[in-house]
């Protein structure tokens, strides 16, 4: 088994199988992901293995965004413009219930970062943000370095 990420295609994954335990985050993928990626709002990505392409294990969404200079830490402002940062916003993140514990929402995190490093390179990314549903979605974000927003408790940001 190799685990493989791809760009959601509604013809070969089977939306409808994944559940993960937020209906809001089920129902984006099943409802609205393709939508959405049709009218650029965001791209979806998914996470499979090669035995099963068609099953998906985990999801993130991202787009473009941006962030209010106001809402950075002082030390992450040094050297800024004084206008709004570019960023990519993960909008939604989200694992298979029967696939917690393995690792996979740490994958498909560290696939957002990669990916904002690699458009960084072609085009200008400061930021990765994500607006956490709650505490211990915020406590995961920042295990993994992402710092809090100035006003909003629940919006964090990771420099890239």
């Amino acid at each position: 088994m190799a685990l493989i990420f791809s760009v959601l295609d509604g013809r070969r994954h089977h939306r409808g199988d994944f559940t993960c335990g937020v209906a809001a985050l089920d129902d984006y993928l099943r409802q609205r992901a393709g939508q959405h990626q049709r009218d650029g709002i965001a791209t979806t990505h998914v996470l499979i293995d090669d035995v099963q392409p068609a099953r998906i294990l985990g999801y993130c969404s991202l787009s473009a965004a941006q962030l209010c200079l106001r809402e950075l830490r002082a030390e992450d402002r040094k050297r800024l413009p004084a206008y709004p940062v570019p960023a990519i916003r993960v909008g939604r993140l989200a694992v298979s219930k029967s696939e917690k514990g393995k690792g996979y929402g740490l994958l498909l995190l560290g696939h957002a970062v990669n990916l904002a490093l690699s458009v960084r390179q072609t085009l200008g990314v400061r930021v990765l943000v994500v607006d956490a549903k709650d505490a211990q979605v915020a406590a995961f974000y920042e295990g993994f370095g992402f710092r809090r927003t100035a006003t909003a408790a629940l919006s964090l940001y990771l420099p890239v």
